[in-house]
């Protein structure tokens, strides 16, 4: 329960670093200025910092991404279903269920088939592309889990 609690509170704080949590406004006032927004790669580090505190690893770039991708695609293209943000974040998520349930594996393959969802596979792709699935991401992106 506390470990849901953490991951709540930290979902909240990376919604908010990455500058998608803002007070509704009425409209601009007159003398509002357009104000600077951290770059990209600086919301991008604060992003991974959130993560590296809830335990989980950073967002995959370059290789290491267009592996993932690349996996989830040969198992069915319908996974990431052109997503491919969603897929990751879909992912980092699933890591961090691995680490949560490190010798459940029946429980992390079962969690995976829930997760991982799409249009056309509402309910998930089954177990046994489940299993795929979260064979591709332990290898990929968190291998130390």
């Amino acid at each position: 329960m506390r470990t849901h609690a953490i991951t709540a509170l930290l979902v909240v704080s990376l919604i908010t670093l990455s500058g998608c949590a803002e007070a509704v406004t009425t409209g601009p006032k007159a003398d509002d200025k357009p104000t600077s927004s951290p770059s990209t790669a600086g919301r991008q580090a604060d992003r991974d910092a959130v993560r590296a505190a809830a335990g989980l690893p950073p967002e995959p770039k370059g290789s290491q991404r267009q592996a993932f991708l690349d996996g989830l695609n040969a198992i069915d293209k319908d996974i990431v279903h052109a997503k491919d943000d969603k897929a990751i974040s879909r992912g980092i998520d699933t890591c961090g269920m691995v680490k949560d349930h490190p010798k459940d594996p029946v429980k992390q393959t079962e969690q995976t088939n829930k997760r991982w969802t799409s249009p056309s596979h509402p309910d998930g792709h089954g177990l046994t592309k489940a299993a795929r699935i979260l064979a591709v991401t332990h290898t990929i992106i968190c291998p130390t889990y």
